[in-house]
């Protein structure tokens, strides 16, 4: 594991090589994340979506991979239990003395490299809170192409087009400031009038996936309506922010 502080208060904990199970998704993730004041406002699990995994990158569909967990969603059957998990693996870290960059590997279940990753994440103070910024950079191959996929791009509707950065918090009452699907440049999440979230860093065609019932949860979506596609050799970038504050 490894730590994230703001000054002299540890904020977050990463959790580099979970030993899950394949049928999750094993992959490095966020757990738990702490306002200042102490509050966890990240869950991991969870008995509802036990793949469910603090905050962490994850794709329900990768060249027809599921690096999300659970069960897949398959056209014109619903979701399905299927053997075709994949898992994200720590490759290497790289000096970084403010913060956590390191170099992953998305392996499907053959163990052939879907994607390779680079993720750089770091804390800081901001106003009223502290801020994760959460920076990931996905490459596909030198050969190939790689089609990312949610649910919603296999035949699902709803607007289960999740996918992407994924933050799940513990249960509760929130409320969100932005509809489901949003494009707004921010959503801002207030849980038991306790702590609040801001999350930014959309680009392109991405939308917010947001939770508010089932269980609270936010992502910033990648393939919403259609498959994105990295072309062979080319790299997907996104660079997310949150800010956590105590209320």
């Amino acid at each position: 594991m490894s730590f994230l502080r703001v000054g002299d208060v540890e904020v977050a904990t990463y959790v580099v090589d979970p030993p899950l199970d394949i049928r999750l998704a094993p992959r490095p993730y966020l757990h738990p994340v702490r306002t200042l004041g102490g509050t966890v406002v990240t869950d991991e699990l969870c008995f509802d979506h036990p793949w469910h995994l603090g905050a962490s990158v994850t794709l329900a569909d990768v060249n027809g991979w599921n690096f999300w967990g659970g069960r897949t969603y398959v056209r014109d059957e619903g979701y399905t239990w299927l053997d075709d998990h994949g898992s994200i693996r720590h490759d290497s870290w790289q000096p970084d003395p403010g913060g956590l960059t390191e170099t992953l590997l998305w392996r499907d279940g053959d163990s052939r490299t879907q994607l390779t990753e680079h993720r750089r994440i770091a804390a800081a103070p901001a106003l009223g809170g502290w801020e994760l910024s959460f920076r990931y950079a996905l490459t596909a191959p030198p050969t190939r192409e790689v089609s990312l996929g949610s649910p919603a791009t296999n035949g699902r509707t709803g607007g289960a087009g999740y996918g992407g950065f994924f933050w799940r918090c513990p249960g509760g009452r929130a409320v969100a400031d932005q509809p489901h699907g949003s494009t707004a440049s921010a959503v801002t999440l207030t849980v038991d009038d306790r702590y609040a979230l801001t999350f930014r860093g959309l680009a392109d065609d991405d939308r917010w996936f947001i939770r508010t019932d089932d269980y609270i949860g936010v992502c910033a979506a990648l393939a919403w309506e259609k498959p994105l596609i990295i072309p062979a050799g080319e790299t997907l970038t996104r660079d997310l922010t949150v800010l956590i504050r105590d209320l």
